[in-house]
């Protein structure tokens, strides 16, 4: 059965695969697997990825977010949650939420044999800020809404 808009079956949608992080992180968070479902249903407020992390890897580096709220819902398999509190191990039907403005960072990782499926949800806001807890990076967007990675300084990757 073929949908139509506004239903969707995410696995009608390709998979972003790779990672904008400067090339000495990516190979850390890639392969992942991002839908986009919020793009793809044309929501223009927050963004919603269904995201699948493989064993071994990671979500992202750990971050937080100056202006974006962000939350985390796992579908499938568990995954590591690692904040500057500590690490929780998050199963299917268990979320997280980050507020704007925090700074204590957040990250995902796949510690398990098998595969884990998550929904992120972030409110996409264009002023948005990144900071990094463990590596030299800071992120922000540009005027077309590109994330832009610097060092910590402000100097380019």
């Amino acid at each position: 059965m073929t949908l139509k808009l506004p239903a969707l079956d995410p696995a009608t949608l390709a998979p972003r695969t790779t990672s904008a992080y400067p090339a000495e992180f990516r190979a850390r968070v890639t392969p992942r697997e991002k839908r986009a479902l919020g793009d793809a249903l044309g929501l223009t407020r927050f963004g919603v990825n269904l995201t699948t992390l493989f064993p071994g890897k990671e979500s992202s580096l750990r971050h937080h977010h100056a202006r974006e709220d962000e939350l985390i819902f796992v579908l499938e398999g568990e995954v590591v949650l690692r904040t500057d509190e500590g690490e929780q191990v998050l199963a299917a039907g268990m979320c997280a939420g980050f507020p704007a403005g925090t700074t204590s960072g957040h990250q995902l990782v796949n510690r398990s044999e098998r595969p884990a499926r998550y929904l992120e949800v972030g409110s996409r806001d264009p002023d948005d800020v990144v900071g990094y807890s463990e590596v030299d990076l800071a992120c922000h967007k540009d005027a077309a809404g590109a994330w832009v990675f610097t060092r910590r300084d402000g100097t380019p990757y």
